[in-house]
């Protein structure tokens, strides 16, 4: 089998890329945020030995995390509550948050039994599928 590590820099710098843009966009966040958001996801696309790829993957996961409280924050503090978005701000919050704890533990995991490892996965995994049906609702009530 064929080592695909080397996809890794493009899922992490990707998906930090289109997360970034789609919250400045929703937030309404000035056309500054732009540029930080890609000197970041161009970091995370280099591979140049200084931060390993799970840290920079843990590093874009706060930084999404952040983004997504402030969004919340800002949904809350609305006065007029438009809450077609908080469904999938919420999960995206919980979501990356799990998954910064994941990276966490992933160095602990051979000291784990094989039931308690398939147990953490498997939270996982149910919580990546509620963000994405979330999202799905999400983009169907706003074509309504």
């Amino acid at each position: 089998m064929n080592d695909l590590g080397f996809l890794f820099p493009y899922y992490v710098a990707g998906d930090f890329l289109v997360l970034g843009i789609l919250f400045i966009r929703k937030l309404g966040l000035s056309w500054i945020w732009y540029i930080p958001v890609a000197l970041l996801a161009g970091f995370f696309l280099l591979d140049l030995g200084i931060i390993p790829n799970e840290v920079k993957k843990v590093i874009s996961n706060i930084i999404i995390i952040c983004f997504a409280g402030y969004a919340l924050l800002m949904e809350i503090k609305n006065t007029r509550i438009d809450d077609r978005f908080m469904p999938a701000d919420s999960l995206i919050f919980l979501y990356y948050g799990l998954s910064v704890f994941l990276f966490f533990l992933i160095r602990q995991l051979p000291k784990f039994t094989t039931e308690q490892v398939e147990l953490i996965w498997s939270i996982n995994n149910i919580l990546c599928g509620f963000l994405y049906i979330s999202m799905i609702y999400t983009f169907l009530k706003l074509k309504k």
